[in-house]
């Protein structure tokens, strides 16, 4: 189902928070969006097959916020707006410790930090009264952050993990950003059997010989085992994303044949990416 979430609230509420739990819901997230583009996005929304616009979340100022909602109230395309507030002493607080300067402030549209935030306060409490969503953040930690978001935009929780499968060749040395290795150089190689030498594990004859073989199918048994309860105790921790590399020697045959079938066997439950680092 294609989305569009508008987020919007009191500079310092946690916009750029909200974003990062979205981006890692797999939204596509766009800062500061300019009002006057939105119906062309909205036809690029539903005329495209890009996954990249299947889910899209704007965030923009709350300057910026009647054009939308008006634009958007015009339009025959359902959406969410989510405002985000949070008490004055809190918004102080945040701008104390990270140093920055109020955005209407940066624009002379108040002098002092109190004035910029009652200007924001008003604006968004003529909002209340309409079909949006508002958080308080006052108080919130990013993991209730998070919670919420989850149900007001029906998150499913089959999507709450991220999984990168990377087949690589231990000659050419692990990858950097692996979170877990798993060694596949005990399985017979295909890379001695000469009509099998220069295809890669992205061809149906050199990935019949590997998963037919009886170490194989031991080998993936005891993998999906382990791999079944690490992603469980990882999503419960909210761990977003995990990177699983396969290794074999050179990272053509085994390797990318074990990370397919994994890929293949997950992308049903998580969200799933591969990726072949010796055949790029």
């Amino acid at each position: 189902m294609r989305k569009l979430v508008l987020i919007s609230g009191i500079s310092g509420a946690g916009k750029s928070t909200a974003s990062n739990i979205l981006e890692d819901m797999g939204f596509t997230c766009i800062d500061q969006y300019p009002p006057e583009l939105l119906p062309d996005l909205i036809e690029l929304i539903k005329t495209s097959d890009s996954i990249r616009y299947q889910k899209v979340a704007l965030t923009i100022g709350l300057s910026d916020l009647e054009k939308f909602y008006n634009l958007l109230e015009n339009s025959d395309y359902d959406s969410k707006l989510i405002l985000l507030d949070a008490s004055r002493d809190a918004i102080i607080n945040r701008y104390k410790f990270t140093r920055r300067v109020h955005p209407l402030v940066t624009a002379n549209r108040a002098s002092t930090l109190e004035e910029a935030i009652d200007i924001e306060k008003d604006i968004l409490n003529r909002f209340r009264k309409h079909n949006v969503h508002i958080i308080d953040t006052t108080n919130l930690t990013n993991k209730q952050h998070k919670e919420i978001l989850d149900r007001i935009l029906e998150y499913d929780d089959f999507n709450n993990l991220a999984i990168t499968f990377e087949s690589f060749g231990y000659k050419n040395g692990v990858p950097d950003d692996a979170d877990v290795v798993l060694d596949v150089r005990m399985l017979e190689n295909p890379f001695y059997v000469p009509k099998l030498r220069n295809k890669t594990g992205n061809d149906k004859p050199v990935q019949e010989y590997v998963l037919n073989s009886k170490l194989t199918q031991r080998y993936l048994k005891k993998a999906i085992a382990y791999l079944d309860f690490m992603f469980k105790a990882y999503d419960n921790e909210e761990k977003r994303h995990l990177t699983i590399c396969i290794g074999c020697t050179g990272g053509q045959h085994r390797s990318v044949t074990i990370a397919n079938y994994l890929y293949g066997y997950y992308k049903e439950k998580y969200m799933c990416y591969i990726a072949h680092r010796e055949l790029r």
